[in-house]
């Protein structure tokens, strides 16, 4: 059975699709075949990432990793029962194609609630939430009392992932491990960062989920899209690195440690 990495949170803006993409290089580069799916219908950036690094690789006639792509439609059926039961076979498929090729498979979720993002939750083997380090993305998660600071109980997203592991327990399957990735965060010791940290940690031990370190705000993330690259990449196309280049790559590198995946050594 392929591992499945799902990056998800309700909330766009937050890395996922660039998150999905530098698992993909580090994966892939550990030698293991990857699968992709974007489930984000609209705007599709992790596979505007793929396309572009496909057209980048047939440009300069290098010979670049790509994961193996399944394309999935929205139903347009009008009653939903009906339309859910046809995404749900259409899901199934999509992974079934995918697991008879690959040892992983990333699947990258929109920023919104949709049926095909809930199956991709309780398929996922490893759930990544990837979160700005701030209290409007951390509302994703919780409410929190705005005097006092306290966690109140778990927000919409936190339900949906409760949802899922339940749904995953019930078929007898190993429940997920759940990260949440904070991203963004300031080098400043502020106060807010301080307020998020602490709200981070203390709803991890109510409803189960680890934290890992993510990546800071840096145009380098930015700049690579066009071309399809990573930070994993950019060595072997002659690129000079900075110091800040440095620094970004060995955050994508304590990412892929810290989620433990198996049978994946270092992150090149």
């Amino acid at each position: 059975m392929a591992h499945i990495i799902v990056t998800g949170n309700e909330k766009g803006g937050s890395g996922k699709s660039t998150t999905a993409m530098h698992l993909f290089a580090a994966i892939s580069r550990a030698g293991h075949k990857v699968g992709a799916l974007d489930l984000d219908l609209r705007q599709r950036t992790f596979y505007r990432y793929l396309e572009n690094r496909d057209a980048f690789a047939k440009r300069t006639g290098q010979d670049l990793t790509m994961p193996k792509m399944v394309t999935l439609g929205a139903s347009d059926l009008r009653d939903r029962r009906a339309a859910e039961r046809e995404e749900e076979d259409l899901f199934s498929a999509a992974l079934a194609e995918l697991e008879a090729d690959c040892d992983y498979i990333i699947i990258d979720c929109p920023g919104s609630d949709s049926f095909y993002s809930q199956m991709a939750h309780s398929a996922a083997n490893t759930l990544l939430t990837p979160i700005n380090d701030s209290l409007v993305d951390f509302d994703l998660l919780a409410r929190v009392d705005p005097e006092t600071g306290k966690i109140l109980g778990p927000s919409i997203y936190s339900e949906m992932v409760w949802k899922s592991r339940q749904l995953r327990a019930k078929a007898g399957l190993k429940p997920v491990d759940w990260i949440v990735v904070r991203n963004r965060i300031s080098t400043l010791h502020a106060r807010n960062k301080r307020r998020v940290g602490e709200a981070v940690e203390d709803l991890s031990t109510r409803i189960g989920f680890r934290i890992a370190p993510g990546f800071s705000e840096r145009v380098i993330f930015r700049e690579m899209f066009l071309n399809g690259l990573t930070l994993l990449d950019l060595k072997d196309q002659g690129f000079t690195f900075s110091l800040s280049h440095v620094a970004a790559r060995q955050e994508v590198r304590d990412l892929v440690k810290s989620l433990n995946l198996p049978g994946l050594g270092d992150a090149g």
